[in-house]
Order: structure tokens, then C-alpha cells, then sequence
């Protein structure tokens, strides 16, 4: 896939590239089932790229990934779901949140839920590989090469991102906000969609406590881990519905 107009959706082989703006590009895989079509975010810094996430790990993603030669690429794993750590063993600087670090050594599907994937009706949409199956999809150790946590800074050169914890969804949840610019990406913490809190280790509670926090964070513009970006107005809304939906729960 070659180089897109902004807001114009490119779809190749396997991923998606939409450019949101000249420095932010958008990759989702538009061949899996919906519900762990995440996304991935790739953002060029003036000293540092920045990668959000790396998706499924059925295709390698580390091709599409357009930073110059020699320029570091920082890639931060939002949590350890399959959806977001696919694809994170193909690059060297490995950043996670430090709840969970010593899990990315394993990628036990247990932690991972891959194996939730090895029966989902409609897995894939199109075949990888002739002799593709789901019931074959593992997830390659990715060791940490650095851990967050609330309050630590990843630099870019130009744009310094705190790290926020962020648990509910999983508790290992941690999203990166500029506070200089109002940039914020999410996770799973909070997208614009049906917030899942019923997993294994989803914590309602502290998802109520994540979406109170959220309600008071100035963001300007929003890129979550699935579905649309937001702006803070849409932030509240989302927040709001999910604290009223969730009372009493």
C-alpha cells in the first residue's frame, strides 16, 4: 500500500491504512471478525516514532509500518489482549504496562484470550494463507524492553505523552495523554463502541473509577483501540452512558 490523501482509507492484503493527519495514520485489519478489529496507531515524532498497539499477528505488520531507516520506533502495548499484542514481537523497542510486564514473556493465551479466537464463528473474513486456520493462531512471546506506569513520560522528541492507568476493561489498562496538545491515545480504555467489561478479568468497579477520572481529562482529540475517534464532548457522553448503564451492576 502506498502513501494515502488524508482521511482516504487504503485497504491491501490484509491491513488498512487511513492517514488522519500528516504526522498519524490509522492501520486496522479489516479481514477479522469485528469484534478483535482493533486499532493501530502509528505516529511520527520528530526523534522517535510512536506505534499504539500492533493488532491481530496474523500477517506481519512490521512492513507497514512507514519510518525512515535508522529512526527509532517505540511501540506501546496498550494491554495484553490478543487484538492489541499480535504483532509486538516484530519490533525491538518493546513498551507495555508494567502491571502485566512479566506476562508478554509467555503470551499465555490464557492471559492473552487467543484462545477465545481458535473457535469464534467468522473468525476471518478472508484467508491469510491457504492452509490458514484459526484453531492454529498463537500469539510469540514479546518481552518488555521498558514497562509504564501511572505517571511515567514517553518521549518523542516533540510530544511528551504521560501514561495514565487505566483498569476496568483489564487491569493492566494504560492509555498515553499529551497534556500539552490534548492528544490522547486510549486503548481500550474508552472508544467510541460497546465498552466490553464482562471478560475474565474486567473489573466494573474500576471501570467506574476509570470513567469518573475521564470525565475531568481535557482531551482534544481521542484514537481508541476500536472504532471512531473522539473529541472530549464525545468522551463525556461515553463515559457518562457507561456510568448510568453500569449503576447498580
Amino acid at each position: 500500500m502506498g502513501a494515502s490523501l488524508l482521511g482516504e482509507r487504503l485497504v491491501g492484503d490484509w491491513f488498512s491504512k487511513t492517514s488522519i493527519d500528516p504526522r498519524t495514520t490509522m492501520l486496522t485489519e479489516p479481514f477479522v471478525h469485528d469484534f478483535v478489529r482493533a486499532n493501530i496507531w502509528h505516529l511520527k515524532g520528530r526523534d522517535v516514532d510512536l506505534l499504539v498497539d500492533t493488532g491481530m499477528g496474523i500477517c506481519p505488520l512490521a512492513p507497514q509500518i512507514d519510518t525512515p531507516a535508522g529512526k527509532p520506533l517505540l511501540v506501546v502495548a496498550t494491554h495484553i489482549h490478543l487484538d492489541h499484542v499480535g504483532s509486538l514481537h516484530e519490533f525491538p523497542l518493546r513498551a507495555g504496562p508494567e502491571q502485566s510486564a512479566e506476562k508478554f514473556d509467555s503470551m499465555d493465551e490464557a492471559v492473552t484470550y487467543a484462545y477465545m479466537f481458535h473457535n469464534l464463528d467468522g473468525a476471518v473474513s478472508k484467508l491469510p494463507a491457504p492452509s490458514w486456520k484459526a484453531a492454529d493462531y498463537r500469539i510469540l512471546p514479546a518481552p518488555l524492553t521498558r514497562t509504564l506506569a501511572e505517571g511515567d513520560v514517553v518521549d518523542i522528541g516533540d510530544r511528551q505523552f504521560k501514561v495514565l492507568h487505566l483498569p476496568g476493561h483489564s487491569p493492566d489498562s494504560i492509555a498515553l495523554f499529551d497534556q500539552a496538545d490534548g492528544l490522547f491515545f486510549a486503548g481500550d480504555a474508552i472508544y467510541d463502541g460497546m465498552l466490553i467489561d464482562d471478560l475474565p478479568d474486567s473489573d466494573r468497579a474500576a471501570y467506574r473509577r476509570t470513567m469518573q477520572r475521564l470525565l475531568d481529562l481535557p482531551i482534544r482529540i481521542g484514537h481508541g483501540g476500536h472504532g471512531p475517534s473522539f473529541d472530549g464532548k464525545r468522551m463525556r457522553e461515553i463515559a457518562s452512558a457507561y456510568l448510568r448503564r453500569s449503576n447498580g451492576r
